[in-house]
This record gives structure tokens, sequence and C-alpha cells, in this order.
């Protein structure tokens, strides 16, 4: 069972990857899409990179998906190897994988409210009059298609993967 585990563990470890990976690739034309809607809505578009706002992979939009998998990977290894730690590891960081993508999940279906919030909450007037919900849609629709499918089967992965890791090490009693 600890194999099963570990291999749900490294599952994880590679659907946290994908997000760095899917905005690193499509985050420029992202940008450039949200930037045309900022000139749309007579907004300057600088105020995106005035206000250290981006699309791109940079920055937590890495290094948070990147720790992730690496704590998954190590906690997979630690299952493989049969260590002693595993079960515990598996409990605390399987169960904050699972707090964490709900968070994620959350804040993609309250994208809208929760920008308008951050805008406002930046204190800059321009950055406040932006329409929030159209500049949104304008950086969504620059990814392809398929990225909302990888998104739910990201999610479904996530959710489903660290579930049965959990189980594995419950039953395995370790």
């Amino acid at each position: 069972m600890n194999i099963l585990a570990a291999v749900m563990q490294l599952l994880v470890a590679v659907a946290f990857v994908s997000i760095p990976v899917v905005r690193h690739r499509y985050g420029p034309a992202a940008k450039a899409a949200a930037e045309a809607e900022l000139r749309r809505q007579n907004v300057r578009p600088q105020v995106l990179e005035e206000n250290k706002l981006r699309f791109d992979a940079g920055g937590h939009e890495t290094a948070a998906p990147a720790a992730v998998a690496a704590i998954m990977t190590a906690t997979a290894a630690l299952n493989i190897g049969g260590a002693d730690l595993a079960q515990l590891m598996t409990w605390i960081f399987s169960s904050l994988v699972l707090v964490m993508n709900a968070g994620i999940v959350y804040s993609n279906l309250t994208a809208v409210k929760s920008v308008q919030a951050a805008f406002r909450r930046k204190g800059d007037p321009e950055l406040a009059r932006v329409e929030v919900a159209p500049f949104l849609k304008a950086a969504g629709d620059a990814f392809p298609h398929w990225v909302r499918l990888q998104t739910y089967l990201r999610n479904t992965t996530v959710f489903v993967g660290s579930t049965i890791a959990l189980l594995a090490v419950t039953l395995t009693g370790n």
C-alpha cells in the first residue's frame, strides 16, 4: 500500500508542476490579452506592472507549485523506502495539499470578486476602475481551450490522489 501512496503522491507532484508549465507557455498571451482589454476600458496597461500583477510563471506562481511537487516527491520516496516517517509525512502533507487545493478551487470560483477586492486594496484609483470580469475573461480566453480540461484533471488528480494516499498509508498502519 505504501507504493500506491507513493504513486498517488507522484501524480499529485506532476499535477502541481503543470501549473507553472502552462503559465510559462501561455502567460505572455494572457498578459497581452489583458492589456488589450485594459486599453478597451481606457485604463493604461502599465498599471499591471506598476502593481506587480502578472500572468506568467514568475514568483510564487512557480515557487509554490514547485515546493508542493518537491515535498510530495520526497514523501513518495519515504513511502517507497518504507521509512518510519512515511505515514506521518503523508498525513501531514497530503492533508495540507487537500486543503490548499480546496483553497485554489475556491479562489478560481470567486476570482472576479476576489480580484475586485484586491484591486481596491492596492489603493490605485486607476486599477480600481478596471471592469474585472471582462479583464479576467480576456486573459483566460488567451489560454488554449484544453487548459480548462487540464485544470479539471489536475484538481481531480490532487483530490483523489491525496485521498487515496491517505487511505493507503492508514490501511498499512505504518
